[in-house]
């Protein structure tokens, strides 16, 4: 059993964690960013440290400022929640050579689940049912109006790597996926650099 778990979320699913915690007589330590510092999981963790800035790139998505607050608060385990780090192969295996439990899957499982587009092909190879769509990645937009008339509108635009609904976009029409495909970039590339 755990002495004391950092949860790497925020938000209902840290509340969720810490409650669950405490009912086993876990100790919890909450992370947060400068944004977050009165958030509801920060009030009711054992714990709780700052770990950077509002922007989650620089605080949630930090894996060097959340390994520090690991040890500065002596955390023997982390939780990842959802999202975030979560979805993230190097953080656990990180935390491995850190002698630190993951509560999570194996990275090997982590890599191939939280690339969407290799989940979907794993899932047709073990005979799942999945909607029509593309199995590689998309760039142009060209290429993705023509795959798109294929498929037939409407269609769902997807980062690779998003999670919690990040870089996705419902496009209706050509101009739509042109204009969806290039918000879903940029919103993968400052959120997970995907």
């Amino acid at each position: 059993m755990f002495k004391k778990i950092l949860i790497a979320n925020r938000g209902e699913i840290a509340c969720r964690i810490i409650k669950s915690a405490k009912k086993m007589g876990i100790k919890t330590v909450a992370v947060f960013s400068e944004a977050d510092r009165l958030g509801l999981h920060v009030q009711m963790a054992d714990e709780a440290v700052c770990v950077g800035p509002a922007p989650s790139t620089d605080s949630y998505l930090s894996v060097k400022n959340i390994i520090a607050a690991i040890k500065e608060t002596g955390a023997d385990a982390v939780h990842p929640g959802y999202g975030f780090l979560s979805e993230n192969p190097a953080f656990a295996r990180r935390l491995a050579r850190e002698g630190i439990a993951f509560i999570g899957p194996k990275p090997r499982a982590i890599k191939s689940m939280g690339d969407k587009i290799e989940s979907k092909k794993l899932a047709e190879k073990a005979g799942v049912s999945v909607i029509p769509g593309h199995t590689e990645a998309v760039t142009d937009a060209r290429k993705a109006v023509t795959i798109s008339k294929k498929i037939g509108y409407p269609v769902m635009l997807k980062a690779s790597a998003g999670g919690g609904g990040k870089g996705m976009r419902v496009a209706r029409s050509d101009e739509e996926v042109k204009d969806g495909l290039r918000s879903a970039v940029r919103e993968a590339e400052s959120s997970f650099g995907d």
